[in-house]
């Protein structure tokens, strides 16, 4: 028991400061996903046919992939392929992010063709662009309604986030193991561990639920 309780006592630092890097991993994947998830979506429910199909294979490729699969084949095959040196971290980032970007566009599509379709043809008809109406009328309200899906994203982005120790990137789940095999005392580090990613998940959910009420559009903010 002694010796347990100094191992936690020593490796909580060193451990703790993991979640400083899957937060890191986490909210910047989040916001890639986002940049690339509201052009896939708009392309999708908008866009020429051409188009529209670039985005679903590429949402198809991301879906599809299991996220080590991926992890593997970007950081060690493609990047390296074409010479672009990235960090572990780095291309954590990457790879979530666009993964994420994939599974973000379906909840903002879902959100746009929850909108009454007659905004857009009124928005039309008032003279404006399918570009001004979609980035005026359309999107300030789908982002809005898109946030309870958001915050569902960000709880699997932070799981699978722990999938990134296999490419040696310092987060949490890396640490943790890196001290269970030389301590042998997994059960309490990996409780740690785990303690540490639910305290990351209900911070990030409890902020995205705050937002939601801060921006909830009336007749639309019951949506779960």
């Amino acid at each position: 028991m002694q010796e347990m309780v100094t191992v936690l006592w020593e490796a909580a630092p060193f451990i703790v400061q993991g979640a400083g890097v899957t937060a890191v991993a986490v909210v910047g994947a989040m916001f890639l996903g986002l940049a690339i998830g509201v052009p896939v979506a708009v392309a999708q429910t908008y866009g020429p046919a051409i188009l529209g199909r670039i985005a679903s294979v590429y949402v198809w490729f991301f879906r599809g992939i299991p996220i080590l699969v991926l992890l593997f084949l970007f950081y060690f095959g493609l990047f390296s392929w074409i010479g672009l040196n990235l960090s572990a971290l780095a291309a954590t980032v990457l790879v979530l992010g666009m993964t994420s970007g994939a599974y973000q566009s379906q909840i903002f599509r879902g959100s746009i063709l929850a909108l009454p379709q007659g905004q857009f043809k009124a928005a039309l008809a008032l003279g404006m662009s399918q570009g001004q109406a979609v980035r005026t009328i359309i999107l300030p309200q789908a982002l809005r309604l898109s946030i309870p899906g958001w915050s569902n994203e960000y709880s699997i982005l932070l799981k699978d986030s722990a999938l990134a120790f296999v490419l040696g990137t310092s987060e949490i789940m890396a640490r943790t193991h890196f001290v269970a095999t030389r301590t042998y005392q997994h059960l309490p580090l990996y409780v740690m561990a785990a303690v540490l990613y639910f305290l990351l998940t209900w911070v990030g959910v409890s902020g995205l639920r705050w937002l939601e009420r801060r921006v909830r559009i009336k007749g639309y903010g019951e949506v779960a």
